[in-house]
């Protein structure tokens, strides 16, 4: 854990929170500036940036408490859906740098996009640069 980080000040009872869940290795905690009533971010008690720096085992168990926790938080606010998204770094938005999901119920007509919104490209990659980047990838 770092002195500084919020999450972890959270995490070690310095900061208060409206804690929703925790277990040995996540706590979910209602966010303080909603997107919408029942906003809650899940978090790994494991200091870490991006998602793929935790370990494995973290990774598993913070997204079995998305699972459970999901309908759930629906269910608390009457909503039928939710926007589940994670900003893996600070080119993607993320202020606080220590993994965590957003977990935003969504109500229709409620104002928002889709996720896929978020970063627009003006120009379709070609096939010939979609085949390269699958390439990299498989590659890791």
């Amino acid at each position: 854990m770092i002195r500084d980080c919020v999450f972890c000040r959270i995490i070690r009872g310095e900061t208060p929170a409206y804690k929703v869940y925790e277990d040995e290795k996540v706590l979910a905690f209602l966010d303080i500036h909603p997107s919408a009533p029942g906003h809650t971010l899940i978090i790994p008690k494991t200091h870490e940036a991006q998602i793929e720096r935790l370990s494995e085992e973290d990774a598993r168990q913070l997204f079995t408490v998305l699972h459970k926790l999901a309908g759930k938080i629906q269910s608390a606010v009457s909503a039928s859906s939710s926007t589940i998204g994670i900003n893996n770094g600070p080119d993607s938005g993320q202020e606080i740098p220590h993994v965590h999901i957003h977990v935003i119920p969504r109500l229709k007509g409620m104002r928002g996009g889709v996720i896929q919104g978020i970063a627009k490209m003006s120009m379709r990659p070609t096939e010939a640069e979609m085949r390269l980047i699958a390439e990299l990838i498989k590659r890791g």
